[in-house]
């Protein structure tokens, strides 16, 4: 039901209030029907995906059937002294007078929210406008179904996000005039109360096509709107050709909204290693520090006294003394060592870092593009840009995730401790190759080779998915130690992931994915 339909209803039903309250029925589980004296029926169905709201004369029956409908029944009496809606929004509220007697009720609010798959019928406190606590809601709504909005009986009841909309029950010819540059069967985009059905309408009332912009006809769409907004009635072909649209419509929408959060992802993914990127360049400074300083306690090692902490040394450009922090566990050279590890370390990341950047970049840029074009994006557009996203996501496997060495051989490599467990104790077989990085907490490498042995160019490649999927990742000359899983076994009452090994060999790699 779209905004001008649910417009017309209240629009009628204003001359009879305020109305006197003659009770509640109940058809079904999702209906409820309030008996006004002088006007008849008011029907509020709330089951979604098709919400609706309209007066009906015919005799109705039925019984609370659930706590809300019960809640319903006895809370909201009196008199039904206003109905307003939220702009020409799918959202009104009806105001109830409340009533004394031997148990007195005071005033509600019965706010209907005829919003397709999203409708929701909420009881308020009595008070103005649409804010307000929460009574009782038909359809609770908690933050795991919807981050953006909750609905909790108790809680503050929320409206729907403000939006900017012409109003078509006083567009100006003015407004019209300006929209005369834009197709007409987007008009509903820029008019308040108009979706799929009312759109379509309003291009069968005008005559024209809907991809054609009205122009010099603008005057011809204008009439056809305003004879919309006093009669929001759609023609049967209208009816079946909007069915057909309003469907495709919720489908993107759906689709929209599936596709939105892995590209919000994927763009904070990618600004984060640029982040990375900024953090390594500011680290190179750091490193031709510590390189000058190792050339210091180098040159000078021999002037250094046993477990000193710290030492003043002469710069070799003659500009006066340098102060440098020592480990005083360690010697003059050690100390020197210890600082020319740490710069090579530093300048690796950045080197390696920096090759990436321009990738980098260029996968921000495309990712921020799809994310700025998702919200205009027809449906085939976005059907079209969810295959390219599915044929981009690497391959998921049940045991880990999935590679090839270059000698053909599959290899597994665990997630988590489940997944380490699960490849070495139950997927592995006896004669198959484990791989895991010595001394470092990381994920259990299983390359499956029947029994047969493996090449080098396989145990280097094995070996460093191992240390790249470890704690040891990014840095240089990781040792990994590989053996049969035959050698491998899980300890009495350990957790999953932990295993004690032995027969194993053991190689150096850098901690760095192998290439493809």
């Amino acid at each position: 039901m779209e905004g001008l339909m649910l417009a017309r209803v209240l629009r009628e039903l204003a001359p009879h209030l305020p109305a006197r309250h003659l009770g509640w029925v109940f058809p079904d589980e999702t209906t409820a029907a309030l008996l006004l004296d002088g006007v008849g029926n008011l029907v509020l169905s709330y089951r979604p995906p098709q919400p609706v709201v309209f007066v009906s004369r015919e005799r109705l029956r039925g019984e609370p059937h659930n706590p809300f409908q019960r809640f319903l029944a006895h809370r909201v009496r009196g008199d039904l002294v206003k109905a307003e809606q939220l702009k020409l929004d799918r959202v009104f509220a009806l105001h109830f007078a409340g009533e004394t007697g031997f148990v007195d009720q005071p005033p509600t609010r019965l706010v209907f929210e005829v919003t397709g798959r999203n409708a929701n019928l909420l009881v308020l406190e009595g008070g103005e406008g649409f804010g307000g606590r929460i009574l009782q809601a038909a359809r609770e709504i908690t933050g795991s179904r919807n981050r953006f909005r909750t609905v909790r009986t108790g809680g503050t009841y929320t409206p729907p996000p403000p939006y900017e909309k012409l109003d078509p029950r006083t567009l100006t010819e003015a407004e019209a005039q300006a929209l005369a540059g834009v197709p007409l069967g987007r008009w509903r985009e820029r008019l308040d109360g108009l979706g799929p059905l009312l759109g379509a309408e309003l291009v069968r009332r005008a005559g024209l096509d809907p991809s054609e912009a009205p122009g010099e006809r603008w005057p011809q769409a204008l009439a056809a709107l305003r004879s919309l907004v006093h009669d929001p009635t759609v023609s049967e072909g209208v009816m079946q050709e909007g069915a057909r649209e309003a469907a495709r419509v919720e489908k993107a929408a759906q689709l929209r909204k599936a596709l939105r959060e892995p590209l919000e992802k994927r763009v904070t993914l990618l600004q984060n290693q640029l982040a990375d990127v900024a953090r390594a360049e500011a680290g190179v400074d750091a490193a031709a520090q510590d390189r000058a300083e190792a050339d210091l306690l180098m040159a000078y090692a021999h002037t250094l006294e046993p477990g000193a902490a710290s030492a003043l040394l002469p710069a070799f450009d003659g500009s006066g003394e340098v102060a440098v922090t020592l480990d005083p566990q360690l010697s003059g050279v050690q100390n020197a060592e210890k600082r020319y590890a740490r710069a090579r370390r530093r300048e690796e990341v950045y080197e390696r870092l920096a090759e990436r950047e321009p990738a980098l970049r260029a996968e921000l840029a495309e990712a921020q593009e799809r994310l700025t074009q998702l919200e205009a994006a027809s449906l085939e557009e976005l059907e079209a840009l969810s295959a390219t996203l599915q044929a981009e996501r690497p391959a998921k496997s049940p045991y880990g995730l999935r590679f090839t060495t270059p000698g053909g051989f599959e290899v597994l490599v665990g997630r988590n401790n489940k997944e380490n467990a699960a490849l070495t104790h139950r997927i592995g077989r006896s004669l198959d190759y484990w791989f895991h990085a010595q001394g470092y907490p990381g994920s259990h490498v299983l390359v499956r080779t029947g029994g047969r042995d493996l090449s080098l160019p396989d145990i280097l490649y094995a070996a460093q998915l191992a240390a790249a999927h470890s704690k040891a990742r990014g840095s240089s000359n990781v040792p990994v130690d590989y053996t049969r899983i035959k050698h491998v076994w899980r300890p009495r009452g350990a957790p999953a992931g932990q295993v004690h090994y032995t027969g194993q060999k053991t190689v150096f790699v850098d901690g760095t994915p192998p290439e493809d």
